[in-house]
């Protein structure tokens, strides 16, 4: 996994967002393809809201997502290989790096055609715990036409990331604005943050 880790890394250092096409195995992506499935199946995907427990309010006119939250405690092998994976990466970060993460936070995100999330930031007023931003892609065969691609707002431009299968982003929290396209098709991912708690 160094190798990915490696790029993904490098490339938020060189251009503020990390990009690792091939950070998640084919398997494990299924895997937690399978889980969301599962998670749909049976009513679990909530509504998510804008802001944290202090601040938090139903805002559709946001953000239409269903989210689900992983818990290191769930019984299930790929929700637990994805968090031992994040959790080897955040060591990874902090040796080579130095950024004092101790903690994070991930939730399965599924966008149904029709669904976005406006443009925003990912740090709350009252809490800035989040330092990075982290989103794995579950989405085989996406093409341009089904929407939903991550928009990162640059000073001077405006970045697209198209939400394949594997894909794993890294950028920082409280730096650039960033949206969910208008998807029309479901768009499936793993969504958290790396924290400093």
């Amino acid at each position: 996994m160094n190798e990915a880790f490696e790029q993904l890394i490098n490339s938020f250092i060189d251009h503020e967002v990390g990009i690792a096409p091939h950070f998640l195995n084919e398997k494990l992506a299924e895997g937690l393809r399978q889980n969301i499935n599962h998670l749909q199946h049976d009513d679990l995907m909530a509504d998510a809201g804008i802001g944290n427990e202090t601040g938090k309010e139903r805002a559709h006119e946001m953000r239409k997502d269903k989210i689900y939250w992983m818990d290191e405690s769930h019984d299930n092998i790929f929700e637990q290989e994805f968090l031992q994976m994040t959790g080897d990466f955040i060591r990874y970060l902090n040796r080579t790096c130095y950024t004092g993460i101790n903690a994070c936070e991930f939730h399965y995100a599924v966008y149904e055609p029709g669904s976005f999330y406006r443009r925003h930031r990912d740090q709350f007023r009252n809490d800035d715990q989040r330092k990075f931003s982290f989103i794995s892609y579950l989405n085989t065969d996406w093409l341009e036409s089904d929407g939903g691609n991550l928009l990162l707002y640059h000073p001077d431009s405006v970045q697209s990331v198209s939400p394949e299968s594997g894909t794993t982003v890294l950028f920082k929290s409280d730096g650039l604005e960033h949206e969910v396209s208008l998807a029309n098709r479901r768009r499936m991912s793993v969504t958290g943050w790396l924290k400093q708690v």
